[in-house]
């Protein structure tokens, strides 16, 4: 069979037939029980519905209960880390303010250090400046030129220092004072020993040259006695 035949066979099949209940002969019907019970029905469906509705509302009380727990316990949480971060940065900014004074401190302490040093070099250089010059002097003795016995004169003249009273700035002024006098002696003494030097290389000449004049001069004269008349005697 085609399905056309099939379709056809199936439409030509009897419909059923719906109808009422029969009631039965000699009972009577009592809607008002009909009607109770439909209503108790109703009642339960609507106390189930409420049911419900209070079981997931229960739910939902009890999930946002546990989420502001969550909520809370975070941030309690974060406070802790925020107050742990806080009182490690206050205990580095406490190690870097206690180092920085530990530096200042010591860097006050080696400033003073340095200022008595300098105070005792300055005192005992300015008790012994006029002795140095008064050796040196002695040394060249009586070649010293008028330049020299000017400084000696001012050096013996010189008073001792004076420095307790002197402020930093103060002492480094007169530091470099007293350092440019020294750093002048010494390029004095360094043109005094070139100077000595050179008159050391001139005289070496002038008897090297006086020796080869002696030695030609007698060479000459040799010859002149062994000669006469421009022979050989």
């Amino acid at each position: 069979m085609s399905d056309e035949e099939v379709e056809h066979v199936e439409e030509e099949k009897p419909r059923p037939r719906l109808t009422a209940p029969k009631i039965p002969e000699g009972e009577k019907v009592d809607f008002d029980d009909i009607q109770k019970k439909r209503q108790n029905k109703d009642l339960m469906e609507l106390q189930a519905l409420i049911d419900s509705h209070f079981e997931a509302r229960k739910k939902e009380e009890e999930e946002l209960v546990a989420l502001k727990e969550r909520i809370e316990k975070r941030r309690a949480e974060r406070a802790e880390q925020q107050r742990i971060r806080a009182e490690k940065e206050r205990e580095r900014q406490n190690r870097l303010a206690e180092e920085k004074a530990r530096r200042e401190e010591e860097e006050a302490k080696r400033r003073a250090e340095d200022d008595l040093k300098k105070k005792k070099a300055l005192s005992s250089m300015g008790a012994n400046y006029s002795s140095y010059l008064a050796k040196a002097d002695q040394k060249r003795g009586k070649k010293q030129t008028a330049r020299e016995m000017k400084k000696k004169v001012l050096a013996e003249r010189r008073k001792p220092l004076n420095i307790d009273h002197l402020s930093e700035d103060k002492l480094r002024d007169k530091a470099k004072e007293l350092w440019d006098a020294l750093y002048q002696l010494e390029i004095d003494k360094f043109e005094y020993g070139e100077k000595l030097k050179r008159q050391k290389y001139d005289i070496t000449n002038l008897r090297s040259r006086i020796d080869q004049a002696q030695k030609h001069s007698k060479k000459a004269g040799t010859t002149a006695k062994g000669k006469v008349g421009g022979r050989w005697k």
